[in-house]
């Protein structure tokens, strides 16, 4: 049986509290996941949930303070080398085109010069932007700007991607268009894998939408994975179709019974929170 891609289990992580009283604030724990090579998850919850420590530990940015993560079978130490991070917020380098933005994180891997720039402008075309690549990121849209990360990323040619919510800013075509894009180059080519997907967002549509299978958090502090749901929809899927589907809002109710209770938790400790302030 081949390896997880991705295998996190029982993990905590605590953060010294912002006040100076020397406690401690748990954001997570009892988080175990795993994720198959090839396997598109998404993770769902109320604010402050956690959801992107989850992501921060899978990529090794984060070591957790108690449990343990694994890729591939091996214990995650340091940097996970073989993920590729897209993040919210635009990570693009200004003062870059969108061809040295691409070539970036391969100059870093080590690659010459002329196997990064052929590799970045393959990659600028296969997210459409062929004809771009001497366009500054102030020169380019948002969902642009947003194919220039995701050609970043997958330059890299890594085997797990970690995204959180990466098309959040942007308007809802243009995010359907992105989201269409992202199925389309992390499916399983004819003579490839395809990718292990491990994906945040605040839009259960999407989550839907997009992927296997949807997990959902509890609300915080200490929040927790409380709902595993497979999503059995056909595929390759097509973003604004699937959801016509008469079996899409069965899922979406069932999902949403368990994700709404806490979502009113987390608000009214928030706002407890700001009656006491």
């Amino acid at each position: 049986m081949a390896a997880l891609a991705l295998e996190i289990r029982d993990i905590a992580c605590k953060f010294p509290s912002s006040d100076g009283s020397g406690d401690f604030y748990t954001a997570i724990e009892q988080v175990t996941l795993d994720l198959q090579a090839d396997e598109f998850v998404a993770i769902v919850g109320p604010t402050g949930c956690g959801k992107s420590t989850i992501l921060n530990v899978a990529a090794g940015l984060i070591s957790p303070s108690a449990g343990s993560v694994k890729v591939f079978g091996k214990n995650l130490d340091g940097l996970n080398t073989d993920a590729g991070y897209m993040f919210q917020s635009n990570t693009l380098m200004p003062w870059r085109s969108a061809l040295q933005n691409v070539c970036l994180g391969l100059e870093y891997q080590g690659r010459s010069k002329l196997d990064s720039l052929s590799i970045a402008r393959d990659w600028l075309k296969r997210v459409g932007l062929g004809g771009f690549e001497d366009r500054y990121p102030h020169q380019l849209s948002g969902g642009m700007q947003k194919r220039v990360s995701l050609a970043q990323t997958l330059a890299l040619e890594p085997k797990i991607i970690l995204m959180d919510e990466p098309f959040s800013a942007l308007d809802l075509q243009t995010r359907q268009l992105m989201e269409n894009e992202v199925l389309g180059l992390c499916q399983p080519a004819k003579d490839e894998p395809g990718k292990a997907v491990l994906f945040i967002t605040h839009d259960l549509d999407e989550a839907i939408a997009m992927s296997d299978r949807v997990i959902v958090m509890s609300a915080g502090p200490g929040s927790r994975p409380i709902g595993n749901f497979l999503i059995d929809l056909p595929k390759p899927r097509d973003v604004a179709e699937i959801k016509t589907h008469p079996k899409f809002y069965e899922i979406y109710n069932q999902i949403w019974q368990v994700l709404r209770d806490e979502v009113l938790r987390s608000y009214a400790k928030q706002k407890l929170m700001m009656d006491k302030a």
